[in-house]
């Protein structure tokens, strides 16, 4: 059996293989999906599945001879369990910059540096969390709802890769980058004894968590917190 892997999943292969006519044996018992996934690529990243130019679900048992043409996700990807609400995320642990970036534009991010692999899914499949991943074990998890992979090495490129994969609404400077809760607007009286006179005397906006109660102002780093935010609003108007 031939499988045809397109550019966009070229990255799953082992490197002797990326540029080169893909062949699995089909046994008769195993499914296209977990041929396809021995190769490489996970399911989660594939668009669709092609025999012979015939559309077929990954559990089709291939009997040899065939071509399959394995199809990236098409861009934006939709999430049926959101067609009315933004989508929710959980990021495993070693995505903690994206997190706080996700954070910072206003997008609903649940993040933990403890978690296994286990507690991942299941909080993921509880809330309903679309899972993101660089872990391509976690995302073959049978029983993991909705996972994506997270291209990119930085942050910042995790985060534009993300907007274009999934068209997310924005609501930056409304999300706490510490814990997620949303935020509120705090008077100057209100958070006056847990900031610095200086502070007090140069800002006039600040805001609060609602779950933390974490204290939010613009300061010295927002000229950086600004190009993230900026940034995100030009891929987020470029894809509409």
């Amino acid at each position: 059996m031939l499988l045809q892997i397109p550019a966009e999943l070229q990255q799953f292969l082992p490197p002797r293989l990326r540029g080169l006519p893909v062949t699995a044996p089909a046994d008769g018992d195993s499914t296209l999906g977990h041929l396809v996934e021995s190769v490489g690529p996970p399911l989660p990243e594939v668009g669709g599945l092609l025999v012979d130019g015939r559309e077929v679900a990954s559990g089709y048992r291939p009997v040899g001879g065939e071509v399959v043409d394995v199809l990236p996700i098409r861009r934006p990807q939709a999430i049926p369990e959101f067609a009315d609400a933004a989508p929710r995320f959980l990021l495993d642990v070693h995505l903690g910059a994206l997190a706080r970036r996700m954070r910072l534009v206003g997008i609903d991010t649940a993040y933990h540096n403890d978690c296994d692999d286990p507690t991942l899914v299941i909080q993921a499949n509880a809330e309903r969390r679309v899972l993101l991943t660089q872990d391509r074990g976690l995302l073959r998890r049978k029983n993991l709802w909705f996972g994506a992979y997270v291209y990119g090495i930085r942050a910042d490129a995790q985060l534009d890769d993300l907007l274009r994969r999934f068209a997310l609404p924005l609501a930056p400077w409304t999300r706490c980058t510490a814990c997620n809760g949303e935020l509120r607007a705090a008077t100057r009286e209100e958070v006056e004894s847990e900031v610095e006179a200086g502070t007090l005397d140069r800002v006039d906006a600040f805001a609060r968590c609602r779950a933390c109660d974490r204290v939010y102002w613009h300061g010295a780093h927002g000229g950086h917190l600004d190009e993230i935010v900026e940034a995100a609003r030009r891929t987020a108007a470029g894809i509409r």
